[in-house]
């Protein structure tokens, strides 16, 4: 791809809400000048999106004993020795102090994220009593996590003031099979669309570094585009030991980076992410945020302690010219 070919495609997705093709990513993802890759997916950032810097919390509310065979996961009951905690359901009165120390923290979202399947219709029942008291405590917005729900749950949810449903599809569909043998991306999509269907906005995305193509991560990225996604997290792989993934080599920070930069080329209009896994760039966590990237989790992540602390992300995200207020 040449230089003037990178400059077309990248003034089309901002003047036409131009569409790039599966092929023309592939050439962004082999472009030789990453300064200018990084660059121009931040320009479509700033001039789709503008300067406004997404934040939200998560807490671990049910953890471990997972029936799903998961291979980077370490709440699968397939994994080993993983020490990851086990527990039913979250403390109220924890989840609740949590959400509203986020929230005058200056966080803008918050949510429940449940292991399992799907989370039983008394845990449904403790999340929305836990949700109806920080609505009553707080204005932080409400997400959730919790497995392939039914549309009855999902709906329940909404009602209860959730504005945003977390399903994550993990990889790209040609090779979700080789992850994952229990569900299958047809029922994430199903749970997607049935949330779509009671009014939620979609939180969708994936790990990158499971041994996948990037030609994979373009498809993941065209997938989610296909899907309509508000929200798209991007997580790094931290391999876990007891996991099937225990031995996966990192990434390198240009692999992650060009892959933040091509979900913005290919979901110019969508909040891209960063989520777990960012201990792995830390140091470099400055020049990820000039590459498309305009959303982050910050604080702690499910099973592992944060890169850095909320002060210090939202200090970082400031300084990089980021408002975190709409």
């Amino acid at each position: 791809m040449t230089e003037e070919k990178l400059t077309e495609i990248k003034k089309r997705i901002i003047e036409e809400d131009y569409a790039i093709s599966e092929a023309e990513a592939m050439e962004l993802a082999t472009y030789g000048d990453k300064k200018a890759l990084y660059a121009a997916a931040d320009e479509i950032r700033k001039k789709c999106y503008g300067d406004f810097f997404d934040t939200c919390s998560i807490i671990n509310a049910r953890s471990g004993r997972c029936s799903e065979d998961c291979k980077w996961c370490a709440q699968s009951g397939h994994a080993h020795d993983t020490g990851c905690k086990v527990y039913e359901f979250v403390d109220r009165e924890e989840a609740v102090e949590m959400a509203i120390d986020n929230g005058r923290r200056g966080v803008n979202r918050f949510s429940l994220v449940t292991s399992g399947r799907k989370i039983s219709d008394k845990n449904l029942d403790e999340a929305i009593s836990i949700y109806n008291e920080i609505a009553e405590k707080s204005d932080i917005k409400l997400c959730a996590s919790m497995g392939l729900l039914t549309k009855e749950q999902l709906q329940r949810l909404k009602d209860s003031g959730v504005g945003h449903y977390h399903c994550n599809i993990e990889t790209a569909p040609s090779f979700f099979p080789k992850l994952c043998t229990t569900h299958t991306i047809e029922d994430k999509v199903r749970t997607i669309e049935w949330a779509k269907e009671v009014g939620l906005k979609i939180c969708s995305g994936g790990i990158i570094g499971m041994g996948e193509t990037m030609a994979q991560r373009i498809e993941m990225a065209m997938f989610l585009r296909k899907l309509g996604v508000a929200s798209i997290p991007v997580n790094i792989l931290m391999p876990i030991k007891g996991t099937k993934l225990e031995n996966q080599p990192p990434l390198t920070n240009e692999e992650i980076f060009t892959t933040f930069a091509l979900f913005r080329f290919i979901n110019p209009k969508a909040l891209i992410r960063m989520a777990g896994g960012r201990k792995g760039y830390k140091s470099e966590q400055s020049q990820a945020l000039h590459v498309g990237i305009n959303a982050s989790i910050v604080g702690d992540m499910l099973t592992t302690t944060g890169a850095k602390s909320i002060e210090e992300d939202t200090d970082e995200f400031k300084k990089e010219g980021y408002s975190l207020t709409e």
